[in-house]
Order: C-alpha cells, then structure tokens, then sequence
C-alpha cells in the first residue's frame, strides 16, 4: 500500500469511532501519540520468540499433531488444519507451536502478504510446520488475540519488510526486529475488548470480500463458458454441425476438423532441464508460476539468470512475441503469449509455435484454455500430489480447427468479450483491494490507540 492510499485507508478506518479523550507522545517516531493510560512496551518483554520442541518431551513418538505447511497459513488469519503427522515424522527440521500461539510468516513475499495466524484447534494442542514461520507466545501481561492483531497491524507489516535481509525471493523477517518492535499496550482487559471488536468487525469484512470474490468467480465461470462456446461451436448459431469423432468432444462445425496439437507445431522448445542458478538482477525468468490463464504476470514471483549464462539456458530456441507458453506441471495447463523477448524460461515450461497456415497462435491460446482441452489434460495427467503431463503425451492432445480466417473472427470476438469481462472483475478486485485496505486500517487504528472502541463491545 502506498503512502497516500494508506492515509486515506487510515482515515476511513477511523472515521466511524472516536478517539480516546487524551494522549500523551510515545516517543516512537512511527507511532506519534498513544492514549494517556497505554505504555509502550518492546514486544521481547511481553511475548517469547521461538518455542522450543523441548515443551513436547513426555509425549510418545506417536502422538498425532498438526502439520502446517506454508500453504496452509491463511492471508491475515487462519490456519488449514487438515493435515496431521506423528511426533516421530515432524519432531525435527520443522518450526513447533502450540494453541495460543501467534505463527508470522517470515520469508518474502509471505510476510508483505500478510501471511500469519493465531494457532487455535491444534490436534493434541500441537503443530509442527514449515521453517519460514516466526512463532510469538504470549507471557500473562499480554493477550494472545491482541498479540496476533499486533501482527496484522501496517506498521508492524511495514517496518518488517523494511528489516528483511537475504536476495531475492529469500529475504526474511529477522527476530531481531520482532524482539525490538515497539508497540503500545493498554491494560489486559482493554487489550481483550479490542480483540473482540476486532473479531467482530473483521468478519463482517471477510463476509463482504467473501461475497465479491464469489461474484469474480462467476464471472471467470462465463470467460471460460464463452471461450470454450466459441473454439467448439463457433460464431454462427445456424451453422451445419457433425459428430466430432471424439467421444468427449461431441458436436462441432461440419466444416472444422480435429488435429493432434503437435502435428502443426513448426517450433517446440521443452524446459524440463535443472533450473539455471538465481541472481539478483539479470535476465528475467519466467517459472511457471508466472504463467496465469491467458497471460504472464511479471509480479507475482520476480527471479532472474545471470545474462552471460542465457545463450546457454536458452539454447533450445528464443522465445518470439507471439509464441506459445504452456505449463506441464504446478499448475498444469497454463498459457499465455510470450509478449517480451528478453526472458529466460524456467522449468516445467513448454514454449512453441504453431504453423500459421493452419493455426493462428491466438486461436490456439483460447483453445487450450477451454474446457475440452483442458479436461484432455487432466485425463493424461500423472502424479500424486501435483498433477503433470509428461511430454511423451503431448502427441495425444488434440485441437479443433476451423479455417484460418475463421479463426480470426473467433479471436477478435473473444478479445472483446475478454476485454468487457476482464473490466468487470478489475471493477470487483479493486472494491475487495478497497476493504481490506479498510481492514488492515481498521486493525491498525485500534492497536495503537488511534480510536477507542471501549463502547463499542458490550
């Protein structure tokens, strides 16, 4: 969040509530004034850092407890308990907690996602889970709730991110920084009164966010509908149709055909090699993870190679705009238009180029989007805990083609359609962006005093 939306965010957090009748200066430059009767308080004096797995002597190597891996730690709040392990299986190598307990996640970008929770419903009250995990315990003068609140908080988040150390995607929160942070405490049972205003105000915006992320799903429902509707059927609702030959398939124009997909490809290059080593600047890497549905997002996760090794990575083929990207594993099935030629590609990535007398490069990336092709997909898939496509299989897949001119209409008929429905959901995305910015302003406001909520929990 930037400096002036968090202002603005700051301001609508507290707009609704008054402030506490007087203020004295904290002598925290980032904190500025906090009420009269708060003390502020370095976090090290109030919470232990770190657990040690020694708490767990005296249960037997078969005792079940929850196994967290980072997945599982939901975004401001919430844990995914699904999974348990044996003591004998976690006891070492993993980050051990216990119910009460605060979890940060410590590693970019988890932490500036505000990845955390407040460990509750433990199995046997314990968990083990991954190492990029700062657990805080509470001490008596300190409420748990409040503390995870502490964690959630913009400052703390904010200042956090500003004391991460290592390149690349490998910085992390030190403990040092968590020891050393300086928030303000009103007494415990004020501390718990604002735990429960914020339980209560904070779901009532988690509903809201739940109800407009359903509305982007519906609607990532009806661009998958239309795109699938269009690459079968086509655009005339009158035309001549046959059966396609292909159980699964079933009816498509009387003048298409069904091709295998590698039978018009000119170009195919498979990474499937170890990855090149990371640098901190260099030429980008495109991993799969940057490969979404229809296009390649250069933000989510940023690493790159060395440019004097890039001759050698790409040494299989460049990619060219317009080419092809197709993800064979983690996740399966992605594709997206190479629209920058100065990248590198990672592995589980397979880039080619399809023979433009027969298939327009576009035309293909809404095909393999769609439902058919997609369902192919996951019927040759192998793999038990992340399903993948072997590239023995790629033979197999077929693609339904109209004329080449056809196509064309095809493409520019769901590039505007895409453009309409793409708009509605950055409408929605930017209005849930808006409530949690009000959330996190909300929490921030009344951790450090900036409103008194006394009133507001009966």
């Amino acid at each position: 969040m930037s400096t002036r939306q968090k202002k603005k965010a700051d301001t609508q957090g507290q707009r609704r509530f008054k402030p506490y009748p007087t203020y004295k200066d904290s002598d925290v430059d980032w904190l500025g004034d906090i009420p009269e009767n708060w003390e502020v308080k370095r976090l090290k004096l109030v919470a232990a850092l770190n657990p040690t797995v020694g708490e767990v002597r005296g249960r037997t190597l078969d005792t079940e407890v929850s196994f967290v891996p980072m997945e599982a730690v939901g975004e401001y709040g919430g844990l995914d308990l699904s999974r348990t392990k044996q003591i004998a299986e976690v006891g070492t190598g993993y980050t051990y907690f216990s119910d009460g307990d605060v979890v940060v996640a410590k590693i970019t970008p988890c932490f500036e996602n505000g990845k955390g929770a407040h460990a509750v419903g433990l199995t046997n009250g314990i968990a083990f889970g991954t190492t990029e995990l700062h657990v805080l315990r509470a001490t008596k003068d300190l409420d748990d709730q409040f503390l995870f609140y502490i964690s959630l908080s913009d400052a703390f988040r904010r200042l956090g991110k500003a004391e991460m150390y290592g390149a690349g995607g490998q910085k992390r929160v030190p403990e040092a920084f968590i020891e050393n942070f300086r928030p303000p405490f009103p007494s415990i049972t004020e501390q718990r009164n604002i735990g429960v205003f914020l339980d209560r105000e904070t779901v009532k915006i988690d509903a809201l966010v739940a109800k407009k992320e359903r509305v982007i799903e519906l609607l990532q429902e009806k661009r998958s509908a239309l795109i699938t509707r269009a690459v079968t059927k086509g655009l005339d609702p009158n035309v001549s149709m046959k059966d396609s030959g292909v159980e699964w398939l079933g009816r498509i124009p009387e003048h298409w055909v069904v091709k295998p997909l590698t039978k018009y490809i000119i170009e195919k290059s498979d990474y499937r090699g170890k990855t090149p080593e990371k640098v901190i600047s260099g030429v980008f890497l495109v991993t799969a993870k940057n490969v979404k549905q229809g296009w390649i997002d250069y933000e989510c996760s940023q690493e790159f190679v060395a440019t004097d090794e890039y001759d050698e990575i790409m040494k299989r083929g460049r990619p060219k705009n317009g080419d092809i990207l197709f993800t064979t594993e983690a996740p399966l099935g992605n594709v997206a238009l190479v629209d920058r030629e100065d990248i590198a590609l990672a592995q589980r990535i397979i880039r080619f180029r399809m023979n433009a007398k027969h298939y327009d490069n576009h035309f293909t990336l809404f095909a393999m989007m769609s439902d058919y092709f997609q369902a192919q997909l996951l019927r040759l898939s192998t793999g038990s805990t992340a399903a993948g496509l072997k590239a023995s299989k790629l033979p197999m897949l077929r693609l339904i083609a109209p004329p080449v001119p056809e196509q064309y209409k095809i493409v520019d008929f769901l590039v505007h359609q895409m453009a309409k429905i793409d708009a509605l959901i950055a409408k929605v995305n930017g209005a849930i962006e808006r409530l949690k910015e009000y959330r996190t302003a909300l929490i921030s406001a009344a951790v450090t005093g900036k409103i008194d909520v006394r009133e507001e929990v009966g």
